[in-house]
């Protein structure tokens, strides 16, 4: 049956830290989720991406503060259904003119995003559906210590969690995509 699982999991050292480091979109469409995405073929690696052709551009948005990417399993035993609801929580500080136009963009879209955490593991959120933004506000505060800047929440759907990337480093990220241009401004 192809739901039987293949492996265990001894407990892990106390070594990982939490947090997102940067994030990185992708314009839907600019590579085919059934063509253009190579995976690892060593067992239990199934869902590791390898590469994948056809992006020009990752957009890099780098993040420091109270940003998240959780991933909660959605199963419905009576429908027969599971699905992963993929959410990441991005807050930019200090508005300007050119982010203001991307968010509006990005609220228009429903990009992939490849997110870095801190321990230098890269993920892709909405590899097939793209993820929407869901929520996001724009914000002056009141006080003069107050958050100035953009709260963004995307969401994405997928029938698996978010796919490790086969890399650790911004450049190693790069080379998986083809030789993309990672477009910091």
């Amino acid at each position: 049956m192809s739901c039987d699982i293949g492996h265990g999991r001894l407990e892990a050292c106390k070594d990982a830290v939490s947090g997102i480091d940067a994030i990185y979109f992708i314009n839907f469409g600019d590579y085919d989720p059934d063509t253009d995405v190579t995976y690892d073929v060593a067992a239990g690696y199934e869902d590791v991406i390898t590469a994948v052709a056809g992006v020009t551009n990752l957009y890099k948005y780098e993040l420091k503060g109270a940003n998240s990417f959780d991933q909660t399993i959605q199963t419905n035993r009576d429908n027969g259904t599971t699905y992963v609801e993929q959410v990441l929580v991005a807050q930019l500080k200090k508005q300007d003119e050119v982010t203001t136009k991307e968010v509006k963009l990005l609220s228009y879209g429903r990009p992939h995003i490849v997110i870095r955490n801190r321990n230098n593991q890269f993920f892709l959120a909405g590899l097939s559906r793209g993820c929407d933004m869901t929520a996001g506000t724009i914000g002056n505060g009141t006080a003069l210590g107050d958050f100035n800047g953009y709260n963004l929440t995307f969401t994405g759907m997928e029938n698996i969690p978010a796919n490790h990337l086969d890399c650790s480093t911004e450049s190693a990220l790069a080379t998986l995509f083809g030789g993309a241009t990672i477009v910091t401004s």
